[in-house]
């Protein structure tokens, strides 16, 4: 158990992100905002890819709240439970995925070692198994954009609970909410 103790005064019982918008709340209509395009808006990837990508580059980052956060929304979205998401986590050219999305989960790993590793080939190998345009350009943004989460939520320690109920808890009405809705402050 991490012992948690943010580096600057955050307000108390806000996880993650949910205690830097409240300390920062001019930044949060603009990030909810980008975060409901990004990852709700119209896209031939659904909601619960998008979410599983995610879900991915936090789990590579080791960024335990949003890893668990956006890994229960993508339980919730793709219908599955966390030892499919387990799974897609620890070796997702092993999981019940399609070969387009392990295709933009190596893309999206490149992303995270840093944006120059993604390589024509990888981008290539993603278009070969139907990845479009427009999908390798939302996993590389999708990618990109959970770094800098990752990295502002733990950059400041904030509070993250060890326990993955917490995060199930309530994500029906967070995921249906959507980013733009939901009120990060509850």
């Amino acid at each position: 158990m991490h012992l948690h103790m943010p580096h600057i005064a955050l307000p108390e019982g806000l996880a993650g992100i949910r205690g830097l918008l409240a300390f920062r709340p001019d930044m949060t209509n603009p990030l909810r905002g980008f975060m409901e395009i990004l990852m709700r808006g119209e896209n031939s990837l659904t909601r619960g890819e998008r979410e599983l990508i995610a879900t991915y580059v936090s789990h590579l980052n080791d960024c335990l709240f949003c890893k668990s956060s956006h890994g229960a929304t993508a339980e919730y979205y793709l219908q599955c439970d966390i030892g499919f998401i387990e799974q897609v986590k620890s070796n997702y050219q092993s999981a019940g995925i399609s070969d387009k999305m392990k295709a933009l989960l190596t893309i999206a790993a490149s992303v995270q070692r840093g944006g120059r590793n993604v390589s024509a080939e990888e981008v290539q190998a993603a278009k070969d198994v139907g990845a479009t345009d427009y999908e390798v350009h939302d996993t590389v943004l999708i990618a990109a954009a959970f770094c800098m989460f990752n990295r502002y939520v733990d950059g400041l320690d904030t509070w993250a609970p060890d326990d993955l109920e917490f995060y199930r808890k309530g994500v029906k009405e967070r995921a249906e909410a959507g980013y733009a809705n939901y009120d990060p402050y509850r």
